[in-house]
């Protein structure tokens, strides 16, 4: 029985990138530490990784503006296929998963998706005002930043 005086709700997110190289190139990109490389934003505390970089177990800690801190933990990892990761956050779980899928042409389908479970009313509120289109927003914008940079070899920039 829930002592909490809540019952927990879900949201299910799912959205699509379309990346111009193989998923060998794409795959190591997906990592606490290359993200630095690529996203101009980006920001973590490694707490646990053999290599330093992405792995099978790796923990680290982020705090994005409107999410507050969270930890993250590599919990599967198929090489050049998917990593997903355990987000917690006080009032949140998310089962974050990125498929990568080669399209033979050169080119990777990538599909992004959260299953996010609230853990309390703050989290019902959040799991409330999911919504795919803003979803969809985020992914495609990391998309364009993954895409210049796999072009490039260089950020995509949005301030100088």
């Amino acid at each position: 029985m829930n002592k909490n005086n809540f019952e927990a709700n879900r949201c299910f997110l799912c959205a699509e990138q379309h990346l111009n190289s193989t998923p060998d190139k794409v795959f190591p990109l997906l990592c606490p530490n290359r993200e630095y490389e690529w996203i101009e934003t980006w920001q973590c505390d490694l707490i646990y990784s053999d290599s330093g970089f992405g792995e099978l177990d790796c923990i680290f800690r982020t705090a994005f503006p409107g999410d507050g801190e969270e930890i993250w933990i590599t919990d599967r990892m198929e090489l050049n296929k998917i990593i997903q990761f355990i987000r917690v956050s006080n009032h949140r779980a998310i089962r974050y998963s990125i498929n990568l899928f080669d399209n033979g042409d050169g080119t990777t389908t990538a599909r992004w998706e959260q299953v996010v479970t609230a853990l309390n009313k703050e989290g019902i509120q959040y799991v409330e005002s999911c919504s795919i289109p803003e979803f969809e927003k985020r992914i495609k914008g990391l998309e364009r930043m993954l895409n210049h940079y796999l072009n490039t070899g260089e950020m995509y920039r949005t301030t100088n």
